[in-house]
Parts: C-alpha cells; structure tokens; sequence
C-alpha cells in the first residue's frame, strides 16, 4: 500500500484540544476508506515566514499515512473546505521515518540549549 506524509497548518487562534480533534479527524477519515495513520505528530505553534490568511503563527501537524490514493483524495477534499486549516501538503514517500521526525527533533535540541544557559 503507498506510504503518505500529511502535513497542515492550522489557525493559530485555536487551542490545542481543537488542534488535537482536527488530526482525530484527519485520522477518521483516513481509517473509514481502509486506511490507517501510523503516526501523528503536533509540531506545535511555529512563526510563518510570511502571514497565510491573516495569520503570523499556525499549528503545524503532521500524519504518516499508509492508504490507496482515492482515500488521500477524500483526506485533501475534506481539509479543503475545513476553515480551521489554512495550509496542507500531502507527499508520497518511499517509507516513512522511523523515530521522531526532524522536526522534533529540533525541538528537543533547542530546548536543551534553552535549558543548558538557564543553568
């Protein structure tokens, strides 16, 4: 079955829980046309380098896929008409990436940096 990345941005005025029922959402879509998400990751609220409908921050989300192309058409659709998302994204890959993503793992650099000058 082809392997997906899913990645959409979300309005930066909502809170985390409605960020969390988006990719639940996302996730129901994808698992009800026989597929299955075999990760989920919220990167956050990050600056956009530019304002995107309005907005200079965004949630950013990102899904693993792995689900027939139809099923990703569905997924695309659904998120078009969603005013909550402001951005999306959807790659084919080869295989996904075990671990954390890249992202993440920035993350988790930064804040030890972070934490290393506070001490």
């Amino acid at each position: 079955m082809p392997l997906y990345e899913h990645v959409f941005l979300a309005r930066q005025d909502l809170s985390q829980s409605q960020v969390d029922a988006l990719a639940a959402a996302a996730t129901e879509i994808v698992e009800s046309h026989e597929g299955k998400v075999t990760k989920t990751e919220t990167w956050g609220l990050k600056n956009l380098a530019y304002k995107i409908k309005r907005n200079r921050k965004a949630h950013f989300v990102m899904l693993n896929i792995e689900c027939p192309g139809d099923t990703i058409a569905e997924l695309e659709r659904q998120t078009q008409i969603n005013e909550d998302v402001i951005r999306y994204m959807t790659i084919k890959v080869e295989e996904h990436e075990g671990g954390p993503s890249v992202q993440m793992r920035k993350n988790d650099r930064d804040n030890r940096r972070r934490r290393d000058r506070e001490n």
